[in-house]
């Protein structure tokens, strides 16, 4: 058992990014984001942007470490190692649900203590009726601390940056 196993999340709203408004109307206090982008096209790209999702492959392919588990599954820690220029700045984190339906599979994590946002964050993969396959990136954040909140325009800039690059690391 890992320390971060230990660790309670730090927000209250957990499972709140399965709700489809979860951006529209965060929990009070935090900023939402939703972003969506079409990934590809048919039942073969869609298994593969399944497996992938579920493999962590969207922070994977934005640059991110991975320490902990390789797979999601619930409940499992893990600590995101975001590029930062020349660092990398650890985020605790623990997954909070799973979706494995037949034309919808993701996941999101909460925060730990140490990550640098309080919040969660959902990445849904969803094959459409009409073949498509997107991508729906979700979340609710505010700054952990003082630290993080003196450097909020940077963080939030961060976030942005970080989440077009998870809109394109399946396609």
């Amino acid at each position: 058992m890992s320390s971060l196993d230990d660790l309670e999340l730090t927000y209250r709203a957990v499972g709140a990014t399965a709700d489809p408004f979860a951006a529209s109307s965060p929990p009070d206090g935090y900023r939402g984001i939703e972003r969506t982008a079409r990934i590809g096209t048919g039942s073969a790209h869609f298994a593969a942007a399944s497996k992938a999702v579920l493999e962590w492959g969207v922070q994977r392919g934005s640059g991110f470490g991975i320490r902990g588990s390789q797979v999601v599954t619930e409940g499992s820690t893990v600590t995101l190692l975001i590029p930062f220029g020349p660092f990398r700045v650890p985020a605790a984190a623990r997954v909070v649900f799973v979706v494995r339906e037949p034309r919808r599979v993701g996941f999101a994590y909460g925060t730990l203590p140490g990550h640098p946002e309080n919040g969660e964050e959902a990445f849904i993969v969803e094959h459409r009726d009409d073949d498509s396959v997107w991508i729906d990136i979700r979340a609710f954040s505010r700054p952990a601390n003082r630290f993080w909140w003196l450097v909020s325009p940077v963080l939030r800039l961060t976030q942005e940056f970080y989440t077009r690059r998870y809109l394109r690391s399946l396609a």
